[in-house]
């Protein structure tokens, strides 16, 4: 948390960048070394860059969520119970978190990951991953003697999901009270994207205290629900058919109860709301207007990670300042650039080729 003493000085830092040290204090009426410690705490808080006091200007989106190590095993052949299957395994950065953050930093986004790393090898691996991919992990922490959080899932011979164990405990460590130590540096940020991976009590806290428009990632059904009370505080939230249900508590058999919970997340005073419904596409809905958008055609080779970057993209897009209809579409368009792909992670993924997908496909 800034003090007063920290924000005053902000202040005359940023009427005059090229301040010294020595003026700060004859301000404040502190010694030298003083507003030195004040300045070296800026800095560690993240609102300060470095030597020549660069403050922090240019636009930076927050993700504050997980990031795990991803242990794959795909089988060659149609997957066998109880037996030992022929097949490929990998490692590979992961996280709902961490995805967002990577299609971010490829829709050359200023990213800045807040997560909690353990004290392992993986630890390192992923925060070396996140530093060469353009993921900022400064403000994120390392929990002592912690194991990084970890996912080992199976998939059939496609390349689909069939069984997973996650190992995430160590988000349990991202209390309220660290959050509270990069509330200041949150709060600069053009918008913040949280995802459900945290403990219930830290997205109440950030739900309460993050000023900054507040996006917010679903994860899975049973994680959605510690969003039930928080619906009015979240700013824009990507939900499928059955995790709306359950946030609403409205059954969704046609396009009158698709209104009917759309209405119900805004009622709240969420602003703007994308309701995935898979090949049938996304309803999209602001006060203003509601829509019910078609998915775009695309190879599915796939399908983990496109929720993912379908969240970075409606960021990305509620960031050009883009009309609600084209922030769907840039949704949609980046999940299918990410299905159409091997990768969690599609290379494919861009601004470029987002924009590209939108011409090719004109609104009727």
């Amino acid at each position: 948390m800034i003090t007063d003493r920290e924000r005053q000085i902000l202040h005359w830092i940023e009427e005059n960048p090229l301040i010294s040290q020595q003026e700060l204090a004859d301000l404040a009426g502190i010694t030298r070394s003083s507003a030195a410690v004040h300045i070296s705490n800026l800095t560690k808080k993240g609102l300060i860059q470095g030597k020549g006091y660069i403050l922090q200007k240019k636009p930076y989106i927050v993700v504050i969520g997980g990031v795990n190590m991803d242990i794959c095993g795909r089988p060659y052949q149609p997957l066998v119970m109880r037996d030992s299957n022929p097949g490929t395994t990998f490692l590979s950065a992961g996280g709902v978190g961490r995805n967002i953050a990577h299609n971010l930093a490829l829709l050359d986004e200023d990213v800045k990951l807040i997560t909690a790393f353990g004290s392992d090898g993986y630890a390192s691996q992923l925060s070396e991953e996140c530093h060469r991919i353009g993921i900022d992990t400064s403000q994120s922490f390392t929990i002592p003697n912690g194991v990084t959080s970890t996912y080992l899932f199976i998939t059939d011979e496609h390349g689909d999901m069939e069984l997973a164990v996650s190992d995430m405990g160590i988000y349990e460590h991202l209390t309220p009270e660290l959050m509270a130590t990069r509330i200041d540096f949150i709060n600069r940020a053009s918008l913040c994207i949280c995802d459900t991976n945290l403990p219930q009590n830290t997205l109440e806290y950030l739900a309460a205290h993050c000023q900054c428009p507040l996006f917010a990632d679903t994860v899975s059904t049973t994680k959605a629900k510690k969003l039930k009370g928080l619906l009015g505080k979240i700013h824009t939230l990507k939900p499928n058919l059955i995790e709306a249900e359950e946030l609403t508590g409205i059954k969704i058999a046609d396009e009158n109860s698709l209104r009917a919970a759309a209405e119900c997340f805004l009622k709240q005073g969420m602003q703007q709301v994308f309701i995935s419904l898979g090949e049938e596409g996304v309803y999209a809905a602001n006060n203003h207007e509601h829509l019910h958008l078609p998915s775009f055609p695309c190879e599915i080779v796939n399908t983990t990670g496109a929720g993912d970057s379908f969240v970075a993209a409606l960021a990305w897009a509620w960031r050009q300042q883009l009309p609600l209809r084209d922030i769907a579409r840039a949704g949609m368009a980046a999940a299918s650039i990410c299905i159409a792909s091997e990768s969690t992670i599609s290379p494919h993924i861009s601004c470029e080729h987002i924009l590209e997908i939108l011409d090719q496909h004109p609104v009727k």
